[in-house]
């Protein structure tokens, strides 16, 4: 069955979007904490890069402060090219591109993250970043 888009679903892409939107201004103050917002808190947050899974959002965020624990390394993160695609109405699917400008690279990729309808919110349960 395919998922046809209703004006009632503009609130989660908006809802989403914001969610990235806070997600790369964190990043960009340098904080790591607030960055991981984004995602699910829970045990069962997922996170792939390269031939590695991380799991838990306690353990993401471990991950994530020890690859990135100066501004240098942070660099500065834009998130392009986004394709939100609600799969139900507690669901769906972004697609898009990421690049960091550091002052001797610029790293880049895409990701596909899966983000569901929580309590807290619209969150990041699975990140698939390459």
């Amino acid at each position: 069955e395919i998922y046809t888009l209703s004006l009632h679903d503009a609130l989660p892409i908006s809802a989403i979007r914001a969610v990235l939107n806070a997600q790369q201004s964190a990043w960009n103050r340098g904080d790591i904490p607030a960055f991981m917002n984004g995602y699910a808190r829970s045990d069962a947050t997922v996170f792939v890069s390269g031939d590695t899974i991380t799991r838990g959002w306690q353990t993401v965020l471990r991950r994530y402060q020890k690859k990135y624990a100066t501004a240098q390394k942070m660099g500065r993160l834009t998130f392009s090219n986004l394709e939100i695609t609600p799969l139900s109405g507690d669901a769906a699917v972004v697609l898009g591109r990421w690049q960091l400008a550091r002052e001797k690279d610029h790293p880049h990729g895409c990701f596909t993250l899966i983000f569901r309808r929580l309590p807290a919110g619209w969150r990041i349960v699975q990140d698939h970043t390459s």
